[in-house]
């Protein structure tokens, strides 16, 4: 492998391949003049014969000059190198868009008020239930001790029951207990928020019904809550509604 002026690596070791520059000191045998033709002018002389080198003179013979290598072909001199061009950048990818932040459930009403349900055990409404009578009252009994339980509402909707793991059932407001009011469904009632930052109680179809302020609530139908109120559902289970 021979390396030209030019810099070029070539497989011909008398003229490169890549530019046709003579490489070293090669002597080529005189270029035999074909019998009757006009004879080729040096450089320097007069304008050369159609189709000779303009280098040299040398008629032409393929893409290169056989004498001094000139590339017939290029508008440049062979020894002239382009100047190396610049790769492109690569196309810079749009940034995806940003998703805007979704709103964070609160329990803040749109006027600034929390919606808070505090669960205790009412002796009142347990007698009332009793004097009801009932195939199962007489085994109920009133706990001797109930702690007070407070649970912010937030979110779309609050369900309110007992936790059934058969049955994939885990309430936000889990009345399981100790103590279990046995009175109390699985899935006993649905608080329900509305865009005003207001909520509502439905009775989905609880076994024993449920009470707003001692009114029955209809199955499926959805009840506005406001301060105050408080909402009986199992044997002694109350459910005071406080907005502040």
């Amino acid at each position: 492998m021979a390396t030209c002026p030019s810099g070029h690596q070539s497989a011909s070791d008398d003229y490169c391949d890549v530019c046709g520059t003579l490489i070293g000191a090669a002597v080529l045998a005189p270029f035999a003049q074909a019998p009757g033709s006009v004879p080729a002018q040096a450089p320097g002389g007069v304008s050369p014969a159609e189709g000779a080198c303009p280098r040299c003179g040398i008629p032409r013979v393929g893409q290169f000059c056989e004498s001094c290598g000139f590339d017939f072909n290029a508008e440049l001199p062979p020894q002239a190198e382009l100047p190396p061009q610049a790769e492109p950048s690569p196309p810079i990818a749009p940034s995806p868009p940003i998703a805007p932040s979704l709103p964070i459930p609160s329990s803040a009403t749109a006027d600034g008020a929390t919606w808070t349900i505090v669960v205790t055990a009412d002796r009142a409404y347990y007698d009332s239930v009793q004097d009801a009578g009932g195939p199962d009252a007489a085994t109920i009994g009133f706990p001797a001790y109930c702690p007070e339980r407070r649970f912010r509402l937030a979110g779309a909707e609050v369900r309110v029951g007992r936790r059934s793991e058969s049955r994939g059932i885990h309430p936000e407001i889990d009345l399981t207990g100790p103590p279990a009011d046995p009175g109390v469904s699985r899935l006993h009632v649905v608080l329900v928020s509305a865009p005003d930052g207001t909520w509502s109680v439905v009775d989905p179809g609880s076994a024993n019904g449920t009470l707003v302020n001692g009114d029955e609530v209809p199955a499926g139908e959805a009840v506005r809550l406001r301060d105050g109120d408080v909402i009986h559902l199992g044997a002694w289970t109350a459910l005071r509604v406080t907005s502040g």
